[in-house]
């Protein structure tokens, strides 16, 4: 790579990490070619952006970005590093843990979701066990709608019960 090949890297690499607020770092390294064009085309499948980054480049692609602080994640760009941006926090997390049912890796080695960091494997089933947006307006209108189904199928009820009972009082008079 020349010079102005790898300025122009970083400097794209820079507008994609302030673009996006789910960014997952993960470590690919001893994946065999078929490994690795597999999980991109789960990648692709579930909307997360995945590719292979230089440690080096993505360091000074993070010192280049206003705003966000990835001093934490920094720690971790060692070894081969193939970074994911996605819309949804979870997505990433959850194609690591269901691709890693077949494979050894990719491990997490870290996660910037809306400001926070998250360093290590260790946290990967917690990221994958949180609810995106989506998840959490359903269930908000599930537990908003969940009363006046209540209230509706009470009166139903009661209604039917009631002329029931009038429906048998009058004929027996």
């Amino acid at each position: 790579m020349t010079r102005e090949e790898k300025a122009k890297y970083i400097d794209d690499l820079a507008v994609q990490l302030v673009d996006n607020n789910v960014i997952y770092l993960a470590d690919t390294a001893e994946l065999t070619v078929e490994v690795v064009s597999s999980l991109r085309r789960k990648a692709f499948n579930a909307n997360v952006s995945m590719r292979v980054v230089k440690n080096t480049l993505l360091e000074k692609a993070m010192d280049k970005v206003e705003g966000k602080d990835f001093s934490e994640l920094k720690v971790t760009l060692s070894g081969a590093t193939s970074i994911m941006f996605s819309e949804v926090g979870n997505a990433p997390a959850k194609l690591i843990r269901d691709f890693r049912k077949k494979e050894d890796k990719p491990i997490l080695k870290g996660a910037w979701i809306d400001e926070g960091v998250y360093v290590g494997d260790d946290q990967l089933q917690m990221l994958a066990d949180i609810k995106s947006k989506e998840e959490l307006l359903g269930d908000i209108i599930g537990l908003l709608q969940s009363p006046a189904k209540n209230v509706i199928s009470g009166l139903k009820g009661a209604g039917g019960t009631l002329a029931g009972i009038l429906k048998t009082l009058e004929e027996r008079a």
